[in-house]
């Protein structure tokens, strides 16, 4: 054996220190397992301290047993079972023990009362060397040593770190500078697991129309979006958007991404906002009737901060191509309505979607019907097991996919507790 590569012996070997990963840590250990989890990164949960914009969205009030496939699609069936074990007021309740106070927002997101992913970061870090788990960060693995259908060994650059139990949380392909750059797919396809391809979900999205760049930062609420493609509409949401530099992003953006990437393999897709859904045409009409009566003096141009956010004034008036000068007293009908059915028909063109560095979660991974549901343990590799991101498992943005991570990192870290405690007691 080289110098330096001497063999670190544990019951359970964690690779990866998301949300899963510390989650699976902490309930192996707590059973009184003997854990490492191994971290490529300098610190634990560094894409954990991006969520819900550093704020940790913790959980989703809504998200239920019942109403699993609603959420997450034929796949949400997966966790049938082990959303009896561990489900959103479990994970509450979890939070609450460690000291962690909660609160509900808009939309049944869940948050930490301090607003801070950190706080949520290092409450795990806490707990984890209370149980004594052995913490190996900056430690990539760079192969493995298997004997049959059993892992032996994990081979590092400075060690050999041999376990009994293995568990993959190495999450997905999104936000490769955390460390999601999609290591674990590759190991669980040389143990010969198929891997649903990763594509990016909950991805912003890229358009072809320049004038968008113009309203980078400018946030709608209570907006529609449509989407369509060859002129029939294939989806929609309502709720909160945002333009960027690059075209527009924001929750009702980030969950159509998924399917709006689907389509775009078959042709182009343009998307619709309508940004007064609560009043049909008419009544959007007499609306900004009324409003041009109020500054009948005035400048178009000066005439619609009752309609709109300031910043989005000039480039609807330049889209319009009505002359921003024009008193609106003297404005045609004609241009009145044409501007109007731009209110609740504002379109963009999609260029793509803008991929992995952005994206908040992959969709893809380790094939469903290859993993245990009831423990999470592969069906091929006798002493491995999977939780997190890396499963072929994805949800709309707002909690559900962390809930994802907490429930099956649960799972799976008590699962080989329990395999660990029956060969070292019978019990």
């Amino acid at each position: 054996m080289n110098k330096g590569k001497e063999p670190h012996f544990f019951d359970i070997a964690v690779i990866g220190g998301g949300a899963a990963g510390m989650m699976a840590a902490f309930w192996a250990s707590e059973k009184g397992a003997r854990v490492v989890l191994l971290d490529k990164n300098d610190e634990l949960g560094r894409k954990v301290s991006m969520t819900g914009k550093g704020r940790c969205n913790i959980t989703q009030e809504n998200f239920t047993k019942e109403n699993l496939t609603e959420a997450l699609g034929k796949k949400g069936r997966f966790l049938f079972s082990t959303f009896n074990r561990f489900d959103v007021k479990k994970t509450k309740e979890f939070f609450k023990k460690t000291g962690i106070e909660l609160k509900t927002e808009r939309g049944g997101r869940v948050f930490p009362q301090s607003d801070s992913a950190e706080e949520v970061i290092a409450v795990f870090k806490r707990k984890l060397i209370e149980n004594g788990v052995v913490l190996m960060k900056k430690t990539k693995p760079l192969s493995f040593e298997t004997k049959g259908n059993i892992i032996k060994k994990i081979i590092t650059r400075k060690r050999e770190i041999s376990a009994n139990q293995f568990i993959f949380c190495t999450g997905g392909k999104s936000y490769p500078t955390t460390g999601s750059t999609g290591d674990g797919y590759q190991w669980a396809k040389n143990f010969g697991h198929k891997i649903v391809k990763p594509v990016p979900a909950l991805s912003p999205i890229k358009t072809i129309n320049k004038w968008a760049e113009q309203l980078q930062g400018v946030s709608l609420k209570n907006v529609e979006l449509s989407v369509f493609q060859d002129n029939k509409k294939q989806l929609g949401r309502f709720g909160e958007m945002l333009f960027t530099h690059y075209g527009i992003s924001g929750p009702i953006v980030l969950d159509a991404s998924k399917e709006i990437g689907d389509l775009l393999k078959k042709g182009r897709v343009k998307i619709s906002i309508d940004l007064k859904p609560a009043l049909d045409f008419k009544e959007l009409d007499q609306r900004v009737q009324k409003d041009f009566q109020k500054y009948q003096g005035r400048k178009f141009i000066n005439a619609l901060d009752d309609l709109l956010p300031h910043k989005m004034i000039p480039t609807m008036i330049e889209i319009s191509k009505i002359d921003s000068e024009k008193k609106v007293g003297e404005i045609s009908k004609e241009d009145r309505k044409r501007f109007v059915s731009l209110l609740k028909n504002l379109v963009l063109n999609v260029d793509e979607l803008v991929g992995f560095d952005n994206a908040i979660v992959t969709s893809g991974g380790v094939e469903l019907g290859e993993i245990d549901q009831k423990t999470m343990k592969s069906k091929l590799i006798e002493n491995l097991y999977f939780a997190g991101e890396i499963i072929d498992l994805d949800g709309p943005t707002g909690g559900y996919n962390l809930q994802i991570c907490w429930t099956t990192g649960y799972i799976a870290g008590n699962s080989v507790a329990e395999v660990i405690n029956q060969k070292k007691y019978g019990k």
